[in-house]
C-alpha cells in the first residue's frame, strides 16, 4: 500500500519472527484520502513498524519530551480518538500506541497533527513482538488495553490477548509501580482478566477489595463504549500495579 519508509508495512515482522496464535485479525478497510495523506507525511516522523529487529530507545523516539518523561503503551486504539484525548490530557507523557488497523493509524496521526500532540507515536504490528523484542526492561510507566477483542467462542479463547504468557512478557518492560489498565464490556472476559492478573506474581490489584476499579478520569468515554452502555452492557475497568 505504501512505499518502504513512507507508511506502515503490510507485514512488518515478516519471516523474522515465528508465527504464533494472534489476538487480532487484520481488517481490510478503506483508507480515506485524509488518512493516507497523514500516513504519507507523518509516518517517517511519528510512526514505526514492529519488526522485532531492534530495541527502541524511548527517549530518542519521544524526542520532543524530556529524556526522563514516562512512556505508556496502549495496545489497540481503534480510530484513535480516545488516545488523542489522553495525549492532550497528559502532555508530559509519551503515548506509544500500537495497532494493525491502517485507517486508525492514519486517523490518529491526523489528530495528533491537528491538535499539536507531539507526545504520540504510532506502532504498526503485533504488540506481543513489541513487548518481547523491542522494549528495554523497566522502560514503561504503564500499559493500557481497552476493549480488546473478547473472542467469545470457547475455541477462540486462546486468542484473547490478556493471558499468563502475555503478562510474563509485559512484566519485563514495565517498571516497578507501573500501572496496567484494562477495560472490557464483555463480562466473561472481564472475569478472566481479573483471574489472570490476580494470579500473576508480578502484579497487584490497586483495589483493596481485589475487584474491579471505577473508570479513572484519564480514560475517556469512547463512542464504542457509549453504544455498549446504551445496550445495557456493563463496562469493567481493571487497574493493577507492577510489583
Amino acid at each position: 500500500m505504501f512505499e518502504p519508509g513512507t507508511g506502515p508495512a503490510a507485514d512488518p515482522a515478516g519471516a523474522h519472527h515465528d508465527r504464533r496464535i494472534r489476538s487480532f485479525q487484520p481488517r481490510r478497510s478503506r483508507v480515506t484520502q485524509a488518512q493516507r495523506d497523514a500516513l504519507t507525511r507523518l509516518w517517517p516522523r511519528w510512526g514505526l513498524d514492529i519488526d522485532g529487529q531492534r530495541v527502541l530507545d524511548l527517549p530518542t523516539l519521544f524526542d520532543t519530551l524530556p529524556p526522563t518523561a514516562p512512556v505508556v503503551l496502549e495496545i489497540g486504539f481503534g480510530m484513535g480518538e480516545a488516545t488523542a484525548r489522553m495525549a492532550a490530557a497528559e502532555p508530559g507523557t509519551g503515548l506509544l500506541a500500537a495497532d494493525v488497523h491502517t485507517p486508525g493509524q492514519g486517523n490518529l496521526l491526523r489528530l495528533a497533527e491537528r491538535d499539536g500532540l507531539g507526545n504520540i507515536r504510532v506502532a504498526n504490528g503485533d504488540a506481543v513482538i513489541l513487548l518481547e523484542k523491542m522494549l528495554p526492561p523497566a522502560s514503561l510507566a504503564g500499559l493500557r488495553v481497552y476493549f480488546p477483542d473478547p473472542w467469545p467462542k470457547k475455541r477462540h479463547h486462546k486468542r484473547r490477548i490478556v493471558q499468563p504468557h502475555f503478562l510474563d512478557l509485559a512484566a519485563v518492560p514495565l517498571a516497578p509501580g507501573a500501572l496496567v489498565h484494562c477495560a472490557t464490556d464483555w463480562e466473561p472476559y472481564a472475569e478472566q482478566m481479573l483471574d489472570v492478573l490476580t494470579a500473576h506474581p508480578a502484579f497487584e490489584n490497586t483495589r483493596p477489595d481485589g475487584g474491579y476499579a471505577p473508570r479513572p478520569a484519564i480514560r475517556p468515554l469512547t463512542r464504542f463504549e457509549g453504544q455498549g452502555l446504551d445496550k445495557g452492557h456493563t463496562v469493567r475497568d481493571l487497574l493493577f500495579r507492577r510489583r
